[in-house]
């Protein structure tokens, strides 16, 4: 009988990234190609004042339950702020973000339905640059090649004035795979399938 790994199998640090310019951590509970596309499912720890900007994801929702401190989550012009065990949902095409304003970490997690591989990749190519030194001090990957294949595999869409930016990264996300740049960035960080 053939041994497959599951996650309740694997060690929690050996799915557990962290960035430690933006002091946040992610553990993989259940990738998309787990639950069989069904979702891809993470805990976060968000630093306090953590958050990222609003943005929108034409493929797929995020659920957001807290699990520890306070969350918040806006959607469209709304701001909810969970307590543990309260959930909201960022549907798919809203505008959205999720953002820390206590002066304590929060622990939530998310849930995007249909799974997103790419999403998951971006998380690992991210956070794995910053542990490199290889980001700015918001996290963003230095190198431009890396940025823009970070933000078209992710199925993430800016908003507002940074919206003008989308097609000059998906150009360059192209580049990078022209360029081997992105195979590089797979075989580097890619450690949680």
């Amino acid at each position: 009988m053939q041994s497959t790994k599951t996650p309740a199998a694997t060690t929690i640090s050996s799915r557990t990234i962290t960035n430690p310019i933006l002091k946040d951590e992610v553990v993989f509970l259940e990738t998309s190609r787990e639950s069989g596309g069904r979702h891809t499912l993470v805990e976060v720890t968000l630093s306090a004042g953590g958050g990222n900007p609003l943005h929108y994801h034409e493929d797929f929702s995020e659920e957001f339950t807290c699990l520890e401190g306070e969350l918040s989550i806006q959607v469209g012009s709304r701001i909810i702020r969970l307590k543990p065990g309260e959930s909201a949902l960022a549907p798919v095409r809203s505008k959205h973000r999720f953002f820390n304003q206590s002066q304590a970490p929060c622990r939530f997690q998310c849930r995007i339905a249909p799974g997103c591989p790419g999403f998951e990749q971006t998380l690992q190519i991210s956070y794995g640059l910053a542990r490199d030194g290889q980001s700015n001090a918001q996290g963003m990957p230095k190198n431009p090649y890396a940025l823009g294949y970070s933000v078209m595999i992710s199925g993430t869409y800016l908003t507002g004035w940074m919206s003008v930016m989308q097609p000059l990264l998906n150009w360059l996300g192209r580049q990078a795979i022209k360029k081997g740049i992105a195979a590089d960035l797979q075989r580097r960080y890619l450690t949680i399938l």
